[in-house]
C-alpha cells in the first residue's frame, strides 16, 4: 500500500498460499512461485495482444496454455509442479480480464508479478527467521524412528512374528520412504545451518528400500524349511539370534563395520557347498544365509549413511559411505500419462464451455467465472475425484463472501488509517491462518481467505460499489459450480479405477522388465514401486477396505522383480547354455504378469511347475556356474507365492 500498488490483496493472498509449516517447504513453493507467476505473465502478454480481436481464439489459447501446463505438471509430481501449475493459471487470471482492455495487459501483468513477489518475500522472511522450524531437524528425526522401525521388522522377521504384525510393519516402512522423499525434495531450501545432502538422503532410501525384499526373502526361507520338516541348523539359528541382537543394539560406527563383517562371514562359512547337484533344502539354506547376510549390509549401509546425514562434514564417515554415494542415481517416480491428460483435457473443456455461456450471454463478469472455474479445475486436478474438494472451496467461499461484505459496507468505511486497518483485519485473518494450517479445515479456509480477500476492497484506495460486489461474487460462485460439474464429467475416474491402474502399472513394468534385454536398473525398479504403493494407500483408505492385503501383494511384486533383475544380470553374465536355461523362467514371469487383471482372479498356476524348477526328476538341482551360486539358489528355491493379486479378486495365488 505504501509504495502504491494497485492490488496489495494479491500479496496478502500469496502470502496465506505459500504459508507451510517447515520454512524449507515454504522457500521451495516461493521460488517455484515466483518462478511461475513471471512464465505465466509472460504467456498473457504473449496471447492477449496478438489474440484479442479473435475472442474464440484467445479463448483456446489460455485453455490450452493451461491444460498443456497441468499435464506437465501432474507428471512432475513434485514440489517443481507448482511452478507449471502457477504459471498455467496465472495466465488465465492476467489474461480473461484484461480483454476489455488489451492494451493495459503488460502493466497487469507487471502489477501482478510484483505484487506476488511482495507476498512471497513478506511469507519466507517470517517463515525462514521467526521461529522457524527447519526441514532438516524433521528429516532427521523422521529417519531415526524408521530406522528404528526397520529394524525392529527384521528381528520380527527373522524371529518369525505374526503375518498380522509384518503386514503392517511392511506397510509402515513403505510409506516413510516415500515421506523421505518428499522432505528430500524441500531439503535444498532448507535454512538450517547445516544442511544434509541430498544425494546422502536418497541413498539411505535406496538401503531402507532393500529391506523390504531381504526381510521378507529371509522370513521366506525360514517358513519354508520349518514347513519341509528342516528347520534351519543349530548354527544358524545360532546366527540368526546374534543378527537379531545386533540390531536390538546396533552398535556405533567405530564398531558397526567388524561386527558386521564378522556376522556376513559367518553366514558364508555356514553355506553349503554348491557342486553339478545341489538338493532342494540345501538350496534353501543357502538362498537364506546369502539374504541373510545381503540384509545385515543393507542395515550397516543405512546406519552409516544416517551417521554421514549428521556428519558436519562432507568426507565420508566410513569407505561403504564413499561407495554408496558414487553409484547413486535420481529417484525415478511414477507417472500415468493418461490420468494426466485426462485431467489437462476435462480443464481445457471447462474453460472453452466457461467461455461460450460468458461471451455468448455478453456477461460482463463472465471473465471471472471462467478464471475461477479454471483454477478450481487445475488446483484439484490432481485428484481421483475432485468434486467434494471443490465443493468445499465452494462453501468456504460463500463464507469469505459474507465476511468480507460485513467488512466492505459495515467495518472498512470507518477505518481511516493502516493501524486500524490492521486491527480490524487481525480477526478473521489470523483465524484463517490458524484453521489452514489443519488438513480438515484447509480447502474450507481456503475458499474463505480467496473469496474474501479478492472482494472486500483492500485495493490502494478503499471504493467498493455494491453492484460490482454482488456481480464479483456470483462470478466466483458460478465458476466454483461449473468447475464442480464439469470435473464430474471430465476428471472424476475414482478411487477405484485410480488404485486399479497403480497395480496394473507395476504388472506392466514387470512384464517388460522381464522381457527386456537390457542391463537391470534395480533400483529404479524398486523406487517406482515404492512409490506406487505409496500413491496406493490413501486410495485403498479411501474405499474403506484393508489396505494390509493389495499393499503386501505389491511388495510381493516388488520382491520378483528384484529376483527378475538378478536373473536377467545373471544371464548378461552367464554363458550361453546358462542364458538359453533362464531365458524361458523370465518369458514366463513376463507372460504371467501381462495376462493378469485387477478384477479378475489370478491365473491358476499349474501344480508341477514348482518342481520342474525344482529338480529334473532326481530330486537335485542341476548347477554349473559356482560364482552366481547365489542368484541361482535364490531361482531355485522361489517358492509359490502370490504375486500380483488382484485386490478385488476372490482368490490369488500364482507360482513366481
Amino acid at each position: 500500500m505504501r509504495i502504491g500498488l494497485t492490488r496489495p490483496y494479491w500479496a496478502v493472498t500469496t502470502s496465506y498460499i505459500v504459508a507451510q509449516p517447515l520454512a524449507g517447504a515454504v522457500l521451495s513453493k516461493a521460488v517455484f512461485r515466483v518462478a511461475g507467476t513471471v512464465l505465466g505473465a509472460v504467456a498473457a502478454v504473449v496471447l492477449v495482444p496478438n489474440l484479442v480481436n479473435a475472442p474464440e481464439l484467445l479463448s483456446l489459447g489460455l485453455a490450452l496454455w493451461l491444460g498443456l501446463c497441468l499435464y506437465i505438471s501432474l507428471l512432475d509430481r513434485t514440489p517443481r509442479a507448482y511452478l507449471f501449475l502457477l504459471a498455467g493459471y496465472t495466465a488465465s487470471i492476467i489474461g480473461f480480464p484484461a480483454v476489455t482492455t488489451p492494451g493495459a495487459v503488460f502493466t497487469i501483468a507487471a502489477l501482478r508479478v510484483q505484487e506476488i513477489t511482495i507476498g512471497i518475500l513478506c511469507g519466507s522472511l517470517i517463515h525462514g527467521f521467526v521461529f522457524p522450524q527447519t526441514v532438516t531437524a524433521t528429516l532427521l528425526a523422521r529417519i531415526d524412528a524408521i530406522l528404528a522401525d526397520a529394524e525392529r521388522w527384521s528381528r520380527d522377521s527373522l524371529a518369525g512374528a505374526s503375518d498380522a504384525t509384518l503386514d503392517r510393519d511392511r506397510r509402515r516402512l513403505a510409506l516413510d520412504i516415500n515421506e523421505l522423499h518428499q522432505l528430500s525434495i524441500h531439503l535444498p531450501f532448507d535454512t538450517a545451518r547445516l544442511l544434509p545432502r541430498t544425494r546422502t538422503l536418497r541413498a539411505l532410501q535406496a538401503e531402507l528400500s532393500m529391506l523390504l525384499p531381504l526381510a521378507s526373502a529371509v522370513d521366506d526361507r525360514i517358513v519354508e524349511l520349518k514347513r519341509g520338516a528342516d528347520a534351519p541348523r543349530p548354527e544358524a539359528l545360532a546366527l540368526i539370534e546374534d543378527v537379531r541382537e545386533w540390531l536390538r543394539e546396533p552398535p556405533d560406527v567405530s564398531h558397526r563395520e567388524a561386527t558386521a563383517d564378522a556376522l556376513i562371514e559367518r553366514a558364508r562359512a555356514l553355506e553349503p557347498p554348491v557342486g553339478e547337484t545341489l538338493i532342494w533344502r540345501d538350496a534353501l539354506r543357502l538362498s537364506l544365509l546369502a539374504r541373510l547376510g545381503e540384509l545385515v549390509d543393507a542395515h550397516r549401509n543405512a546406519r552409516d549413511l544416517r551417521d554421514q546425514m549428521r556428519s558436519p562434514s562432507r568426507a565420508p564417515v566410513t569407505p561403504a559411505v564413499a561407495r554408496l554415494l558414487a553409484r547413486i542415481a535420481r529417484r525415478p517416480l511414477h507417472r500415468d500419462r493418461g490420468i494426466a491428460l485426462r485431467a489437462a483435457a476435462g480443464t481445457v473443456a471447462t474453460i472453452l464451455l466457461g467461455c461460450v455461456f460468458w461471451i455468448g450471454t455478453g456477461w460482463a463478469d463472465g471473465a471471472g467465472a471462467v478464471l475461477i472455474a479454471g483454477v478450481c479445475c487445475a488446483l484439484f486436478g490432481n485428484s481421483d475425484d475432485p468434486a467434494p474438494a471443490i465443493k468445499a472451496f465452494f462453501y468456504g467461499t460463500i463464507l469469505g463472501l459474507v465476511i468480507s461484505a460485513i467488512y466492505a459496507f459495515a467495518i472498512l468505511p470507518r477505518v481511516t488509517d493502516f493501524v486500524t486497518l490492521v486491527a480490524v483485519l487481525a480477526p478473521p485473518m489470523l483465524i484463517g491462518g490458524m484453521y489452514l494450517a489443519r488438513p480438515t479445515t484447509l480447502l474450507v479456509t481456503l475458499g474463505a481467505l480467496l473469496g474474501g480477500l479478492n472482494t472486500v476492497g483492500l485495493n490502494d484506495r478503499f471504493g467498493t460499489d455494491f453492484n460490482s460486489f454482488i456481480n464479483g461474487g456470483i462470478a466466483q460462485l458460478v465458476g466454483t459450480l461449473f468447475a464442480v460439474v464439469t470435473v464430474g464429467l471430465f476428471q472424476t475416474i475414482g478411487a477405484d479405477t485410480s488404485a486399479r491402474r497403480l497395480i496394473r502399472a507395476g504388472w506392466r513394468e514387470l512384464a517388460a522388465r522381464s522381457d527386456s534385454t537390457s542391463r537391470p536398473d534395480a533400483a529404479g525398479w524398486i523406487a517406482r514401486m515404492l512409490d506406487r504403493i505409496g500413491l496406493l494407500a490413501p486410495r485403498l483408505a479411501l474405499q474403506g477396505a484393508d489396505p494390509g492385503k493389495p499393499l503386501l501383494d505389491a511388495l510381493t511384486d516388488l520382491r520378483v522383480g528384484v529376483a527378475v533383475g538378478e536373473l536377467k544380470q545373471l544371464r548378461l553374465d552367464g554363458t550361453p547354455d546358462e542364458a538359453a536355461m533362464i531365458t524361458p523362467v523370465l518369458r514366463g514371469i513376463g507372460a504371467h504378469y501381462r495376462a493378469l487383471r485387477p478384477n479378475q482372479p489370478a491365473p491358476r498356476a499349474r501344480s508341477a511347475r514348482r518342481d520342474r524348477h525344482r529338480d529334473g526328476g532326481d530330486g537335485h538341482i542341476h548347477a554349473r556356474s559356482p560364482p552366481h551360486e547365489h542368484t541361482r539358489a535364490d531361482l531355485a528355491a522361489s517358492q509359490p507365492v502370490p504375486v500380483g493379486a488382484p485386490y478385488l479378486a476372490p482368490a490369488y495365488g500364482v507360482a513366481a
